[in-house]
């Protein structure tokens, strides 16, 4: 049997449930749930989200279509909802959500077409680790190239604490405090790195030094999770000056342009994390080989190391490959959100 544009919209919702649940959102998932059976029955969900039947799943419909209600939370123009996202009351919620579906359903329409971005400073917890160990393996400065940087906040991951049974790192008066789970004993790392230069590109680069940039990164993290919301307000004052460059450029032509000529005496380090998956596959496939075919030419003055935190299941993988040698690692399997961090 064929499946209908309603019955293909409701997947999406109950795959994207599914995985709000695993990873830590029960008012997402009772919400996705909800709006899964809304589309089945022609409600003011399908109203939203007709003709999106053929997005790929990882545009994630659903977190593009809870992030568009987001802004209007966050922007106080539904205070009712608010006051039930703060409670959990997911029944509540979805009533209100439900209304708010339909009162608005055409400036949610057009909202759908913002990609979701989060720019999630969590996942330096585990970025952390392959940091640390080109600094330790080259002895040389970094230079940081992060692929999907989006707002630029995971390219200043030095001047975060992070703490962990047993393990700290960085600046004791950071304001922004990452504390994880961690599982298995690192190895002996580096109490400090030098950063050479910092530099990223994105689809669609978020400033955060303004309001609009302010909202567009809280609006797609999940209101029942406070601790997230704190570490991007702590993110959000480190990010207060314009110190980081952020390129407007696809990700495989922005990476064959930084990566065209080697800089002797630093470590280049281009990474990105839960980004892949946006990409097209000419666009992923153009972009792997162009990190490869520059791992061909760096050498021991000027090596390059490709970092990438990507899903894999209920965690995701966190690899490593470092040339000359183009030795791949696996440093971490690693929680969506930074934590656990479980090393291998």
């Amino acid at each position: 049997m064929t499946e209908t544009a309603q019955q293909a919209i409701a997947a999406q919702l109950r795959w994207q449930a599914e995985a709000c649940r695993m990873i830590g959102s029960p008012l997402y998932a009772g919400l996705l749930e909800r709006a899964a059976e809304d589309v089945e029955s022609q409600g003011p969900t399908w109203e939203v989200l007709h003709g999106h039947e053929d997005d790929p799943r990882f545009s994630v419909l659903g977190l593009r279509l809870l992030g568009a209600v987001n802004r209007l939370v966050l922007t106080e123009r539904e205070p009712e909802l608010a006051a039930a996202y703060d409670a959990g009351d997911v029944p509540r919620a979805w009533q209100l959500l439900r209304d708010t579906l339909g009162r608005n359903a055409a400036e949610l329409r057009d909202s759908l077409d913002r990609p979701v971005q989060t720019n999630e400073v969590g996942r330096c917890a585990a970025l952390l680790f392959g940091f640390l160990a080109v600094s330790a393996e080259t002895r040389l400065p970094l230079r940081l190239l992060e692929v999907g940087a989006s707002a630029g906040l995971n390219l200043r991951w030095d001047r975060y604490a992070y703490e962990a049974d047993g393990f700290s790192w960085g600046p004791d008066d950071s304001p922004l405090r990452l504390r994880f789970e961690l599982e298995g004993q690192p190895a002996e790392l580096p109490r400090g790195v030098e950063i050479a230069s910092r530099r990223g590109c994105d689809a669609a680069p978020i400033d955060p030094t303004t309001p609009e940039g302010h909202l567009a990164l809280l609006t797609f993290i999940w209101p029942d999770q406070s601790e997230r919301i704190a570490h991007m307000r702590a993110a959000l004052e480190l990010a207060a000056t314009k110190d980081v460059t952020i390129d407007h450029e696809p990700a495989a032509s922005w990476a064959q342009r930084m990566l065209a000529e080697s800089v002797p005496g630093q470590a280049t380090v281009i990474y990105h994390s839960i980004v892949s998956q946006y990409l097209s596959d000419e666009e992923r496939a153009a972009l792997f080989d162009g990190i490869a075919a520059a791992g061909a030419r760096a050498t021991a003055e000027a090596p390059l190391a490709w970092l990438r935190m990507e899903p894999a299941d209920d965690r995701a993988n966190l690899d490593l490959t470092l040339w000359p040698g183009g030795e791949e690692r696996r440093l971490a399997r690693v929680g969506y959100h930074g934590t656990p961090v479980e090393l291998l």
